[in-house]
């Protein structure tokens, strides 16, 4: 018998701009930007190849178990310790950590804000993050807060890592390329990327000024909610999610690293690019998802589902079923359901609602909720379609119906979100969002027992 032996290697995602990405979630990957930078069989040779150091990066504790245990081994130019010398307290601008509660005078209600315009001075990713919310407690990893970013100017030699969470960062104005020590990333609106924990980036525009939501997740790190009995596909799938091939820096200017860590922001003058990873290979690692791939699944009869059927993403707590911070979408799809109120019930929840909108139209708040806009739905608040949402679909005839270019979102948290003192100063904080449901009338009818 003769036997021929045929190697196919894993293609690329290769982007419309060049950029190319391994695909898989959760995946041990590995990748070189020179030929024999890896070493073979082991992590840490005695000398490795190209006179790099090995260094491992741990974004769980050693301990933690395999089916969670996320660590990455990196082959670079030099060790981290050389990115750095002698740390300084820098201002931290309006970056704000949890616990942060007496900035803000705002009573509990529900709050939404208009878009906030996109400033005209010049902002990196890094002057340009503003603090909206707060939610637990950063020090102890549990809780998130939400951020809106403004991007005008690229990072020149500046460098970024955040120690208190991962970034969840999704792009709702203009394009952003994110260059971290694993490869670059590129994101449009429609896009999220990640930055784990300790992850060092730097972030560049790739045309006019940019804005975008960033959810800072203390806690575990995301992953992909279970399924359960809708089984093995839909919801985001796996092969959809891409992570950077490496790309490394060999530059000798002179830098500053910042590190937001505990909640404050420090800097360090360094004497070269830290971006200088030749090799790595494991599974903690930056990644990017289009929410567009994201396949929906809805109620094809009766009733609406509970809105955690469009979870993307979820970091997971101590306690089962309830998380730290779920990230959920609205994405396009069809609306099929008999008989039924098709926009999403009114109702009150334990967990804490920040709602954003990338583009198109949100079908249960038609006027005032606009792209680039963001709304807060706090634990046991309740909240709902407002009046015109509320008449359309409660007299519309019930024929197949297709939302189309639409994408809102949602981080929902266990916590209560407090608002920032920046936040609650915004003029774009609507006063009178509350009389979206003033037009809801009094319908009940004792002596009428039909529907009205």
């Amino acid at each position: 018998m003769n036997v021929q032996a045929q190697i196919h290697t894993a293609p690329l995602r290769q982007a419309a701009t060049g950029t190319r990405y391994m695909s898989g979630f959760g995946n041990s990957f590995e990748t070189e930007a020179l030929p024999g930078a890896l070493p073979v069989g082991r992590n840490s040779p005695q000398r490795a190849a190209y006179g790099l150091y090995a260094e491992q990066l741990s974004g769980s504790p050693f301990t933690a178990p395999r089916s969670s245990n996320e660590r990455s081994w990196l082959y670079r130019i030099r060790p981290s310790v050389k990115h750095g010398g002698r740390w300084k307290k820098v201002d931290k601008g309006l970056i704000r950590s949890a616990p942060c509660r007496d900035e803000a005078e705002l009573p509990i209600g529900q709050l939404r804000w208009s878009p906030i315009p996109i400033p005209s001075e010049t902002l990196t990713f890094l002057t340009g993050l503003r603090t909206l919310t707060t939610a637990g407690d950063a020090e102890t990893q549990a809780g998130m807060a939400a951020h809106m970013v403004f991007v005008t100017a690229s990072m020149e030699r500046e460098y970024l890592f955040c120690a208190d969470g991962e970034f969840l960062v999704v792009a709702q104005e203009g394009a952003l390329r994110f260059c971290t020590e694993f490869g670059v990333i590129e994101i449009e609106p429609g896009e999220i990327c990640i930055i784990p924990r300790g992850v060092v980036f730097r972030c560049e525009l790739m045309g006019g000024p940019a804005r975008a939501y960033v959810c800072e997740n203390y806690g575990g790190s995301f992953t992909l909610p279970d399924r359960g009995p809708i089984g093995a596909n839909c919801l985001a799938n796996p092969r959809d999610f891409l992570t950077p091939i490496a790309a490394y820096e060999d530059d000798e200017t002179p830098s500053t690293l910042y590190a937001k860590w505990g909640g404050e922001l420090f800097s360090t003058p360094i004497g070269q690019s830290p971006l200088d990873v030749v090799a790595w290979h494991g599974n903690y690692a930056p990644y990017k998802y289009d929410l567009r791939h994201y396949s929906p699944v809805g109620a094809i009869s009766f009733d609406h589902p509970d809105p955690s059927i469009f979870t993307v993403l979820t970091a997971p707590s101590e306690t089962p079923g309830t998380a730290n911070i779920d990230f959920v979408i609205f994405p396009e799809r069809w609306l099929v359901a008999e008989n039924t109120f098709r926009p999403p019930w009114y109702h009150r929840n334990i967990m804490s609602e920040f709602m954003g909108l990338i583009y198109g139209v949100y079908d249960a708040k038609p006027e005032g909720f606009t792209p680039g806009g963001f709304s807060l739905h706090n634990m046991m608040l309740p909240h709902g379609p407002d009046t015109q949402a509320f008449e359309h679909a409660s007299t519309v005839e019930l024929k197949p119906v297709k939302l189309t270019g639409t994408m809102a979102f949602m981080f929902e948290t266990r916590f209560p979100q407090r608002v920032t003192g920046y936040a609650a100063g915004l003029p774009a904080l609507q006063p009178d969002y509350s009389a979206c449901w003033e037009g809801l009338k009094k319908r009940f009818d004792p002596t009428r027992r039909e529907a009205w």
